[in-house]
């Protein structure tokens, strides 16, 4: 068992600007035209937060549809919390398909093409719960896809049968937690409070069809730019990862009994803590040799305290600057850069068989 260290409370309060006051999908209208799609077709069913957010967060006011993000791919902003692709895209070319239309894009189109991939309804800023940014939570992203399934029948049990969905969780339920006076006493239960209705999420995702559910792992909080920055992004807080590795322990107990329970491996944890631990090459939570230049130190950065990646002032100056060869594994201050994910989803890949099995 790990218990919790004396404070780790300062890394994590900040995590859930990924989206501000994002739009809800509670209550949409769902437009679309009927049809049939082919049954041997792998699609992709996205739940979550910023990590795996392709476009769900509103226009008007998310970061991440402003420069420079997407400066990468595909060019300009696209919704990616990142220069470019983020960890859905590269679960997408795994099973070898598309990245799945964004829900809200979709509600403006309804057509059949659309639709062949899957869906995703990750919005950035977003939690198990309800978070400071208010967003659609992931039970109300999961009612919505339910009201698909089973109420205006797009999907059919064919479609489903090679379904995967991919359910990210990446700590804005903590950012909440804390930035409500949450204690560090208390953060285990809390924890425990999470499991729980996420293992009723899951439940009910297979339910709905899906064949194998993808859940993230809980990456290394302590190692986030955000976190790192008040010691010049030497190295990763102890304190900070002690919650990431607690939250991954009962994280794989669950996963384990829901196996038990379902009689097969449904069920697949993909280790974003290992996989980030393996990219950014950390012992011991110091940075050793790696392809990426000041591991711990993001790209885009503001310029003047109180500015971040993506500001501008108010006579529209941008307030950012960005690395020169976009070679390090951090965009900004908490999500990886496209090359950054892409070294996480080359440790992942050995894992990620067990999806299509």
């Amino acid at each position: 068992m790990l218990y919790p260290p004396a404070y780790f409370t300062f890394f994590i309060l900040s995590i859930s600007w990924t989206a501000s006051a994002p739009e809800t999908v509670t209550g949409a209208k769902v437009r679309y035209h009927h049809h049939q799609n082919a049954p041997n077709l792998p699609k992709l069913f996205v739940f979550g937060d910023s990590y795996a957010d392709t476009g769900n967060s509103p226009k008007s006011t998310a970061i991440s549809w402003k420069k420079p993000y997407g400066v990468s791919f595909p060019g300009k902003p696209s919704g990616r919390f990142s220069d470019g692709r983020v960890l859905t895209d590269y679960i997408a070319s795994f099973l070898g398909t598309s990245s799945p239309i964004p829900f809200n894009e979709w509600l403006g189109l309804g057509e059949k093409s659309a639709l062949e991939n899957g869906l995703n309804f990750a919005e950035g800023g977003t939690g198990v719960f309800t978070t400071l940014a208010n967003g659609p939570n992931m039970t109300t992203q999961i009612n919505v896809f339910q009201q698909l399934v089973q109420e205006e029948e797009v999907y059919s049990p064919e479609n489903m049968s090679s379904s995967v969905a991919l359910v990210s969780v990446a700590g804005n339920d903590y950012a909440a937690y804390f930035g409500k006076n949450g204690t560090n006493e208390e953060s285990p239960v809390f924890t425990k409070s999470i499991m729980s209705q996420l293992v009723l999420d899951l439940q009910r995702i297979h339910g709905l069809g899906v064949r194998r559910v993808g859940v993230t792992a809980m990456h290394p909080l302590g190692c986030l730019p955000i976190t790192t920055a008040s010691i010049s992004h030497k190295n990763c807080s102890e304190n900070g990862n002690w919650l990431a590795k607690f939250h991954n322990q009962m994280l794989q107990e669950n996963i384990e009994n829901l196996n038990n329970e379902a009689g097969a491996p449904v069920f697949v944890i993909l280790d974003l803590y290992s996989a980030f631990m393996s990219a950014l090459n950390l012992q011991n939570n110091h940075p050793g040799n790696s392809t990426f230049e000041d591991q711990l130190s993001p790209c885009c950065v503001g310029t003047e305290r109180g500015y971040t990646c993506g500001s501008v002032n108010g006579v529209g100056i941008e307030k950012y600057i960005v690395c020169e060869d976009l070679k390090q594994f951090f965009w900004d201050d908490i999500h990886p850069s496209q090359q950054g994910w892409e070294a996480v989803y080359s440790a992942l890949k050995p894992s990620l068989q067990s999806l299509l099995n």
